[in-house]
């Protein structure tokens, strides 16, 4: 058996005063609670870091998953515009009805299927200018910092913009009046 010099020397010191021993046990067992507990506090502190960061790692697979198609649905944009366009524009005389009803149900599923993966328009009619969704490329006569006219749509993909309207907004001066 090995002992350390230190406590018997103490040791043979106290030998005849019982609470110094006592004493010298009592410091020594609070130094190794505080010990303890500061161990413990660590433990605990990691432990929520850990939790945190799994949490945190969800959120970003969610996300990733989420807006995975980013990119090629800002590609698909300007051909859905064009798209919506051409409907817009068709003739007026008396255009096939088969070829008309043909592309009216495709412009259909084309919004459907965006929709489904959670493609939405931004809408601007008449509302407040709002600078997260909305670029303002001109202002015009009209109700003050109010979206005049929708130059092109903007989307969001589930909550995030990912295409901004462009719209004209109003200047506060009042549109003149046409005299006829």
């Amino acid at each position: 058996m090995q002992f350390d010099s230190t406590n018997e020397s103490s040791s043979e010191s106290n030998s005849n005063d019982p609470n110094g021993v006592i004493q010298e046990l009592k410091k020594a067992l609070a130094e190794e609670k505080a010990k303890g507990e500061s161990n413990l506090a660590g433990w605990q502190r990691a432990q929520a870091d850990f939790v945190n960061f799994r949490r945190h790692a969800e959120q970003e697979k969610i996300d990733l998953s989420k807006f995975a198609n980013v990119g090629l649905l800002v590609n698909i944009l300007p051909v859905f515009d064009d798209f919506e366009r051409a409907l817009a524009a068709t003739p007026q005389g008396k255009p096939n009805p088969q070829w008309l009803e043909g592309l009216k149900l495709i412009d259909r599923k084309f919004r459907d299927v965006l929709e489904k993966i959670g493609l939405c328009r931004i809408p601007t009619a008449d509302l407040a200018f709002d600078p997260g969704c909305m670029e303002a490329l001109a202002c015009q006569a009209g109700k003050k910092d109010f979206v005049i006219l929708e130059l092109e749509k903007g989307y969001r993909l589930h909550d995030k913009v990912i295409r901004p309207a462009k719209v004209i907004v109003g200047s506060g001066e009042e549109e003149p009046v046409k005299e006829d």
